[in-house]
């Protein structure tokens, strides 16, 4: 048997746990691990030379696959650079198994070439370590080696989900002879089963008086796949109890929840305009006295700054396991359920039983393996088929029958006098999505604008193709889609890394993406210091026919001008905003992308078309403007906002 046969194994570890695909950058102390994925028949391997890229590209593909992706790397700052997308990963919550070549510990702070000390390499931004045996000779150590790389799979996708180290260190040769072949062992391996917590009834029970008696009632989402099980029983709930649901682009609520279900249902989520008005019975008449929360971050600053200053009596945080945020300094209760199976349980009250009938089917869900509105696919293209999963102790009866609910509606648990009482709440919740759904389209609509960053966005976001994976690079793209939002009805999944909200690899994170869902469009908004500083990115030899990148070029870190601090210093230009004369067209070129060039709306309304039709192939859309003048057109449409509102 060959010295490396338990490296040979990992692949067969990581295929029977359901990995399937790896991301690894060449090297030489990495080259057991290269050879094994690169030869074993059910693992995609992809070759990205740049660590830091290659790191946010597996989280893009974990992202939307939603399960654990591998990567491989040799010893030395190869590993660092998976530092970013390591902690991004952290945050927010994605599977990634990082396999990282080292030297012997013998040779470690010895002067080796391409040393450094990788043991606990990321601290506290990886949900665990393991290092594997260096020698693997003896039958225990072997057992060892499998153990420990089984448990890392299972610890990586285990609810809250997260990146894992497996530090490898491997000795010469590294190299199979010529014409030699590696044997894949049937090895033996740990399994998770995946299991949902459920509350006891007596407990959902007063949970549910709670919230039926208080008439001020607020739901907000946070940053959340796309899950239709979670948007069916969030508007089951809000019509139940007559409560307004809140959510950012990124919380994925604005979705459709069924073919045939009641628009009038969808969440409200144009809160940084109506939270930006500056009235204060409008403030008092939206507080809330029982908050309830799901999801991880925010990007409206405007609500997390109102909700921190109003600090409701009681707020509830949704969330089967792991730690919990108290963002806005007014945590009361931590209730340990899925999300979906909470409002769903608060919703629909469980019926008995009849005699002899028993428990309901029910359908498993991995913890990072949520249901997307997309149909999800295995690594050959074929459907995942669920599997009945036996560790869930009950199930929340489904409605019968197409679901159609009005609202606001009377309350199907309320009795007159709530429904009242509720409805007095909601409805200066509705005036005010209303009101800023009205104002944001006549504002974006007005005529004789200056060529601005703003409105070429609000244009583009219209034209965006039904089943977009939608990425928000961080800094003013995603600001600049929370503000406007996505057309209604359309199926727009967006992503975006707001886990640590760096710039570093969202360009990167979107490649993963079109690279995972070939046959769905994903597009790219980015502004211009994110998508250079992520060239690299495209450094790779695998075709992105689906993916589409929508660039702000203005030349310079725009969003300093926008924020009260750095916009008012005589430094705001050279140490702020960090000015640049880059164009795209020349990466364009080395990248073999489509180059669209626009900088003027008759030419953004010619281009979008041929730049989303599906023919045009991998594209990049390059929207040139000026960045006063986007702070000053951002600035007008900020005192529109303040002046108004009329209730």
């Amino acid at each position: 048997m060959s010295s490396l046969q338990a490296v040979h194994n990992i692949p067969e570890i990581c295929a029977q746990l359901g990995i399937t695909d790896v991301v690894l950058s060449p090297g030489s102390r990495c080259a057991p691990l290269t050879i094994a994925f690169a030869r074993h028949p059910a693992i995609k391997v992809r070759t990205v030379p740049d660590e830091r890229a290659a790191a946010f590209i597996g989280l893009g593909l974990a992202q939307a696959q939603r399960r654990a992706v591998a990567l491989v790397c040799t010893s030395g700052t190869a590993g660092l650079n998976y530092a970013p997308a390591v902690a991004e990963a952290y945050f927010q919550q994605i599977p990634l198994v990082l396999f990282t070549a080292d030297r012997p510990p013998e040779w470690i702070d010895q002067l080796d070439g391409q040393t450094i000390r990788q043991t606990d390499l990321y601290g506290a931004h990886a949900k665990g370590t393991f290092t594997f045996p260096a020698d693997t000779g003896h039958a225990d150590a072997q057992w060892h080696a499998t153990r420990i790389v089984s448990e890392a799979i299972g610890l990586a996708e285990q609810f809250p989900a997260g990146p894992v180290q497996v530090n490898i260190p491997l000795r010469e040769p590294f190299y199979p002879k010529a014409g030699e072949e590696l044997q894949f062992e049937r090895v033996k391996v740990t399994r998770e089963v995946p299991g949902r917590p459920q509350l006891p009834e007596s407990v959902l029970q007063e949970l549910r008086q709670a919230i039926r008696s208080n008439s001020r009632v607020l739901v907000v989402g946070g940053q959340h796949p796309a899950n239709t099980e979670l948007l069916l029983a969030l508007r089951q709930f809000a019509a139940a109890y007559q409560v307004p649901v809140v959510g950012d682009v990124i919380a994925n609520l604005h979705l459709p929840a069924a073919p045939d279900f009641d628009q009038r249902l969808r969440p409200l989520g144009h809160q940084d305009i109506f939270m930006a008005v500056p009235e204060p019975g409008l403030k008092e008449a939206l507080k809330p006295e029982l908050l309830i929360t799901f999801g991880q971050s925010l990007i409206s600053k405007a609500l997390k700054l109102y909700l921190r200053n109003v600090r409701p009596a009681q707020h509830w945080h949704i969330q089967s396991a792991g730690a919990v945020a108290d963002t806005f300094q007014s945590l009361t209760k931590v209730v340990r359920m899925e999300p979906a199976d909470f409002f769903g349980a608060c919703a629909y009250p469980p019926r008995p039983l009849s005699s002899g009938e028993g428990e309901p089917d029910v359908t498993k869900t991995k913890s990072f393996g949520s249901p997307s509105p997309f149909s999800e696919r295995g690594p050959g293209g074929e459907a995942h088929i669920a599997q009945p999963d036996a560790t869930r102790v009950a199930a929340r009866p489904a409605p019968a029958g197409p679901v159609r609910l009005n609202w606001p509606s009377n309350g199907s648990q309320l009795s007159a006098t709530e429904a009242t009482a509720k409805a007095a709440y909601l409805k200066p919740w509705l005036a005010a999505e209303n009101w800023a759904t009205d104002f944001l389209e006549e504002f974006m609509r007005q005529p004789k604008q200056p060529f601005n960053e703003f409105t070429a966005i609000y244009r583009a976001l219209l034209q965006l193709p039904d089943r977009t994976a939608l990425h928000l690079a961080n800094s003013m793209a995603v600001r600049y889609a929370n503000i406007l939002g996505l057309p209604k009805g359309r199926m727009v999944e967006v992503f975006a890394n707001r886990g640590t909200s760096g710039i570093d690899g969202c360009t990167s994170t979107a490649i993963g993406s079109a690279l995972a869902m070939p046959d769905q469009p994903v597009v790219l908004l980015t502004g211009d210091v994110a998508f250079f500083y992520d060239r690299n990115a495209f450094w790779h030899n695998y075709p992105t026919p689906n993916l589409r990148v929508i660039l702000l070029n203005n030349h310079a870190g725009g969003i300093f001008r926008m924020i009260d601090g750095p916009r008012q210093q005589p430094e705001l230009e050279e140490f702020f905003e960090t000015r640049q004369m880059l164009r795209a067209e020349n990466t364009a070129r080395d990248f073999n992308l489509r180059y669209f060039a626009v900088s003027s709306f008759a030419e953004l309304e010619s281009a979008l078309p041929v730049f989303f039709a599906p023919e045009s192939g991998a594209s990049l859309l390059e929207i040139t403007t000026d960045s006063p003048t986007n702070a000053e057109f951002f600035e007008h449409y900020r005192a529109q906002v303040r002046t108004s509102f009329s209730s």
